[in-house]
């Protein structure tokens, strides 16, 4: 049943920058509705990475992506932020006193500011053009991603890609499978060169098999459990590897979905911000993360944390108008009761 929410500060994206800006405004004592259109928090974290290392994050050397989402959220908890999962804001209008966001469920959150904090928009796979794709997809065998390594214990797993995603899987996957074989169109890996380095040396040492220059051709089982995986050369050779499951890692297709209509300022599919505020051409709406670009910007999880702060700070004046904020640290005034 869809429903009515008042709040002070709309967030847009439950990843990384979304959930940590919960936390800033929540210092503020400002309540929070956060929107995603996955089924679970954490963004592209937790959808594509969450075993991945992360080692740019402040006081971790390494921390995965899923382990970072679960500390950010324990973060934001005191806040008791609301999350509507597995919808998209669908449109946004100007009201008196804020805006009013319309979800793909019907929901409709009016706010006095809002933050865009969705990474570089809703996204999602390339998906491989074979016969039969949905069945397996529907059923797990055929995927784009990890969420647990353990549930390739023992199992035939084909890899096909020549990216980050596809090399780091293959070095991970190795060590639970009973088998892993990546397919790759040429020798030469679009993946870090260190990393690309170790599948080499893991496929000399006969614990990765390598299946060059194949390309993905066909899906064999009986529609939702898999059997096997054809594969095929531009001259038409074909190879069937036995696999229980087939991992395709080509990248992801990126849009904008409705927050191009907005009315916002775009340079190529981003929105500008004023630096010192991150906010739009659009006064209450402000851009975070990745989505946001202004001279200098680096694309750092650690910088969308700060923007995160300096959107919060931005919006106070406008959820509790007339009253002076003063700047204090949070070991002098810990953390608020929501």
């Amino acid at each position: 049943m869809s429903e009515m929410i008042e709040t002070d500060v709309a967030i847009i994206g439950a990843g990384p920058c979304g959930l940590f800006a919960v936390f800033e405004c929540g210092m503020l004592k400002m309540r929070c509705v956060v929107v995603d259109t996955l089924e679970e928090i954490g963004g592209q974290c937790a959808a594509l990475y969450p075993e991945k290392p992360i080692f740019d994050i402040p006081a971790h050397p390494q921390i995965a992506g899923a382990a970072l989402i679960e500390r950010l959220a324990e973060q934001a908890a005191p806040f008791s932020p609301r999350f509507l999962l597995n919808q998209r804001v669908e449109a946004l209008a100007q009201a008196e006193g804020g805006f009013t966001l319309t979800t793909s469920l019907g929901n409709q959150v009016r706010a006095k500011a809002v933050i865009i904090a969705a990474g570089a928009g809703a996204f999602g796979p390339n998906r491989p053009p074979l016969e039969g794709l949905p069945g397996y997809e529907a059923s797990g065998a055929v995927r784009y991603m990890v969420t647990k390594r353990e549930e390739f214990r023992g199992k035939r797993v084909v890899i096909a890609g020549g990216g980050d995603s596809a090399v780091d899987w293959a070095l991970s996957l190795k060590d639970v499978a009973e088998k892993v074989i990546v397919v790759h169109r040429r020798p030469k890996f679009r993946a870090a060169p260190e990393t690309a380095a170790q599948l080499e040396a893991a496929a000399a040492r006969g614990e990765v098999e390598m299946a060059i220059p194949y390309q993905l051709h066909a899906l064999e089982g009986d529609g939702a459990k898999l059997e096997a995986v054809v594969l095929a050369t531009l001259k038409g050779e074909e190879m069937r590897v036995p696999a229980d499951h087939l991992l395709a890692f080509f990248g992801l297709s990126m849009e904008l979905g409705p927050i191009a209509d907005w009315g916002l300022g775009l340079e190529r599919s981003h929105i500008a911000v004023t630096p010192a505020t991150c906010e739009t051409n659009i006064p209450g709406i402000h851009a975070i993360g990745d989505m946001a670009t202004y001279p200098g910007k680096l694309k750092l999880i650690l910088q969308g944390f700060s923007e995160a702060a300096m959107a919060a700070h931005a919006i106070h004046p406008r959820v509790f108008p007339g009253e002076a904020l003063h700047f204090e640290y949070s070991t002098s005034k810990g953390v608020p009761a929501a």
